[in-house]
């Protein structure tokens, strides 16, 4: 994205631009803003920003607030085009990406590694699974194309015009399996490759599970290509955690000469006639702009923030008010101790994530559990011990040890604070682990979905997440999650909720701020 020449901010106004919330997404928008020349204050309720991209201390260590592995923020333009580098963004490539492995795998030390090289994951599946080898070549060579259509689609905001000049350059491969799968379940998907559950389970969990949803869902099937995305995109690590990503983007926001103030919440989205004028903060000022981005859940935005919206977005407002709010379902254990664990029968490193993933019946039977408030008893598990590969996160005789575990409802039954899952959690992982691990824990935690509603103001503790891919956006009912813009002049949307949806990704952030200063120019 080239740089605009827009002016400094219009004399009847504060800024040009107020981006709300920094999270790595609102980060990217207000960069690239900045960058083009908007005079633009970046406003997050947190103390930090980074939101849950963010890395924090915790019992002397570096924990991330999620997962640690980027695999999509690589493939956008985003740390060339903002200079991430020059601000202290390094990663750390990760080979091989990931282990596989199901609970009743675990008893063996049986899994199987999968690798940016599709030889070695190949020869890899041919030790657990002889028989799955030809199947996996089949689905490589249907899912591969796929996901480097995706990938690139990802880099523009989506159009009919736009899909198809990406397709005619990819000469339309990929175009049937997208088309194919995302009608299907993602269970008939894995099914139709694969024999064994050692492929099928953690095929599933880091798909469809992943987004909250059952594999045997009819439209979840682009979530069984995520097998053949750490054979386009190289799975990273920022050398010192997570967070040294959205670090890098605030130190390219105010060096483009942007302001961030932190600890302060928007509490109204000002409009003047059909058109946003500004932001009200909850210190009662008020911050006049012509432009208005929020980095925030849609909900929020539309229906507590804008308080008195203008006859334009009645239709908007209607719809979000008839929009029901997902639950969240993710939770995390991060824990710091004296020896890194091991798990029993097998030399594998816990460096890279470990997936210890159900069966496909079970993963279906726990999305059944989820919906009445229950966890399952062995519930999807990614691990790691982002130690082991970055020093830097620990002091010496320590290991930081990360355990996320999904379907694990916010409506918990019993509530969260009087619960002994996490607990559990941990004691089924120490099991499967060589004797030791837990005699070795200095001090542990739990994120659960009701700490990141309270801590992170994420409601009932969900990141909105928009899912499906470049076919869903032209289908999609809320153009205002595809096109960015909404029906008020000025105001726009960007974040998880937005093309091309959740992970450290960038991509809607960026393409946010293409369709802005497009605008604002």
């Amino acid at each position: 994205m080239a740089s605009s020449t827009a002016t400094a901010a219009n004399p009847d106004t504060d800024v040009d631009a107020v981006v709300i919330g920094a999270g790595h997404n609102g980060l990217v928008t207000a960069a690239y803003l900045a960058r083009a020349g908007l005079s633009t204050l970046l406003v997050e309720a947190r103390k930090q920003v980074g939101g849950t991209a963010a890395s924090e201390p915790f019992a002397g260590a570096t924990v991330n607030i999620c997962n640690c592995d980027h695999l999509t923020f690589r493939t956008t333009p985003v740390i060339e085009e903002l200079g991430l580098v020059e601000h202290g963004l390094e990663y750390l490539d990760v080979e091989p990406a990931q282990h596989n492995m199901t609970w009743s795998s675990t008893t063996e030390g049986i899994g199987w590694s999968t690798h940016y090289d599709l030889d070695a994951t190949l020869d890899e599946i041919g030790r657990v699974s002889p028989g799955d080898v030809e199947g996996y070549r089949r689905y490589a060579k249907a899912a591969i194309p796929a996901v480097r259509l995706i990938l690139e689609a990802a880099a523009e905001p989506p159009t009919l015009t736009g899909l198809a000049r990406i397709a005619a350059q990819q000469k339309f491969a990929g175009t049937p399996t997208l088309l194919r799968w995302s009608r299907r379940s993602a269970a008939d998907v894995l099914r139709e490759f694969f024999k064994s559950e050692i492929l099928r389970g953690p095929g599933a969990m880091t798909g469809p599970m992943v987004w909250g949803i059952s594999p045997e869902l009819d439209g979840s099937g682009l979530g069984a290509l995520t097998h053949a995305m750490r054979h386009v995109a190289k799975v990273g690590r920022p050398i010192g955690g997570s967070g040294r990503v959205p670090a890098a983007l605030l130190a390219a926001f105010e060096a483009a000469g942007g302001t961030v103030r932190t600890g302060t919440r928007v509490v109204e989205i000002c409009c003047t006639g059909d058109a946003v004028s500004g932001v009200r903060l909850d210190d009662g000022s008020l911050v006049s702009a012509r432009t208005v981005v929020s980095a925030c859940n849609p909900h929020d935005t539309f229906l507590r923030w804008l308080k008195h919206p203008p006859p334009v977005a009645r239709d908007l407002i209607r719809r979000w008010e008839a929009m029901p709010h997902a639950d969240g379902y993710e939770s995390k254990l991060d824990v710091v101790l004296t020896e890194a664990p091991r798990l029993k029968h097998s030399d594998r490193t816990l460096g890279p994530t470990t997936v210890i993933a159900p069966d496909l019946a079970s993963i279906h039977y726990g999305w059944k559990l989820m919906q009445r408030g229950r966890v399952l008893d062995r519930p999807g598990l990614f691990v790691n011990v982002p130690t082991l590969l970055d020093s830097s996160m620990a002091p010496a005789g320590r290991h930081v040890l990360s355990i996320e575990a999904l379907f694990t409802p916010f409506a918990l039954r019993g509530k969260w604070t009087d619960s002994v899952e996490p607990h559990r959690w941990l004691e089924a992982f120490a099991d499967l682990c060589e004797p030791g691990l837990m005699e070795s824990i200095v001090d542990w935690r739990a994120m659960t979905p009701d700490r990141y509603e309270s801590e992170f103001h994420l409601p009932a503790g969900h990141a909105a997440s928009f899912a499906g891919g470049p076919l869903a956006a032209l289908r999609n009912p809320n153009p205002e999650m595809t096109k960015y813009e909404t029906a008020i002049h000025g105001l726009y949307l960007t974040g998880a909720a937005t093309f091309p949806g959740a992970g450290v990704w960038g991509a809607s952030g960026r393409n946010c701020a293409t369709v802005a200063i497009a605008h604002a120019t």
